[in-house]
């Protein structure tokens, strides 16, 4: 019995499946998948290329540098008178005089640094060269300013050089005479180089001269001022020099005695005009302790640019100006390559009065060679 409930048990569990209604499982269908919206994506645009700009370092202006001044040159130096302006005037007939053998003579003025200065003007009669007549400018020694008169002295120097063609002019100098100005001395002031240098301008100008023959002859301070001129300008292209001081400033200062040993110093009374000597020392020193300055001024150290040569008188027993200072100026010009001539006169005197012949004759010579 019991293998038989045991067998039904198994039937009934066996039927049981079978009978229960079918369920048909429908799968879910799967959900349509929404579309998303197509997002564009733009191509990673190329990274731009960073133009790397240089960062300006900061440069601290720079200091423009100022200029070294220049110094402004002693107006006595060489420099400075060769940067001077030297304009000259026409020259103005003052009044005539009685003619020459075979020249006219006049009283003449021109304008130097706004001064009317007179001189002494001699023209040659006849016909004219055809470039001009050749000139000589007289340069006159120290004469007290007060005695001096234009028509007085070197009349007989300037006679011998008129009778042999030549324009002759001799300066009076600033405040000598009639002129207007303050006789100021010769080697303490440009003045009276000044005034010579614009006579040499007013005569190139004037009709009857040939501006490219011009010669100058000078007598002590005279002699002084003819250097320098020939120095500071080759206008001039020829010169003589009758007891010349014609030494550098430190001879000057050191050498110029009188005979005998004496102190001397050119004699002159016009006040303040000795003091150029202390007034230079005092601001520049001695000679010894700076001779670049003392070079600057002289004449002696630019005899390399001399426009011509120059004839030298001298007497040997000069009591006035050493003929030390005329020698000394032949052997510098011989050094420099410059021609030269001396002539020294034994027994006479600072105005050659004993040999005047045969020195003013030699003078005229001298230009005729080198002017004619």
């Amino acid at each position: 019995m019991n293998r038989a409930r045991v067998a039904a048990l198994i039937l009934l569990s066996l039927a049981l499946p079978a009978c229960a209604p079918q369920v048909t499982v429908t799968p879910a269908s799967a959900p349509t998948p929404t579309s998303l919206p197509t997002s564009t994506v733009a191509p990673p645009s190329a990274t731009p290329t960073a133009t790397l700009v240089p960062t300006a370092t900061p440069v601290p202006p720079t200091a423009t540098p100022s200029p070294t001044p220049t110094p402004t040159p002693h107006p006595l130096s060489i420099e400075a008178g060769r940067k001077t302006d030297y304009p000259g005037s026409p020259i103005k007939i003052e009044q005539n005089l009685p003619a020459g053998v075979n020249y006219s003579r006049f009283v003449a003025s021109y304008q130097s640094e706004g001064y009317k200065i007179y001189a002494l003007l001699t023209i040659p009669n006849g016909k004219k060269p055809a470039t001009g007549w050749p000139i000589v400018v007289f340069n006159h020694g120290y004469i007290p300013p007060a005695q001096y008169r234009t028509t007085e002295k070197y009349v007989g120097y300037q006679d011998a050089f008129a009778r042999d063609g030549y324009i002759t002019f001799k300066s009076d100098y600033r405040g000598h005479g009639s002129s207007e100005g303050q006789a100021s001395g010769g080697y303490g002031s440009t003045g009276y180089t000044t005034d010579v240098m614009n006579a040499v301008s007013s005569l190139k100008a004037h009709p009857d001269a040939d501006p490219n023959r011009i010669g100058m002859w000078g007598h002590s301070m005279g002699g002084y001022i003819t250097l320098r001129a020939m120095v500071l300008s080759k206008d001039v292209k020829v010169g003589v020099i009758w007891g010349g001081v014609v030494a550098s400033y430190p001879d000057l200062m050191e050498r110029w005695t009188r005979r005998g040993g004496t102190p001397p110093a050119p004699p002159t009374p016009i006040a303040g005009a000795r003091r150029w000597r202390d007034d230079l020392v005092a601001r520049f020193g001695a000679p010894s302790s700076n001779p670049a300055f003392w070079a600057s001024i002289s004449a002696n150290s630019y005899l390399a640019d001399l426009g011509g040569p120059i004839q030298l008188h001298h007497a040997v027993t000069d009591e006035t100006v050493p003929v030390a200072f005329s020698i000394s100026l032949a052997e510098q010009m011989k050094a420099a390559g410059k021609t030269v001539e001396l002539f020294t006169y034994p027994g006479d005197d600072h105005n050659i009065a004993r040999n005047f012949g045969p020195a003013i004759t030699r003078s005229v010579a001298f230009f005729n060679k080198h002017l004619k």
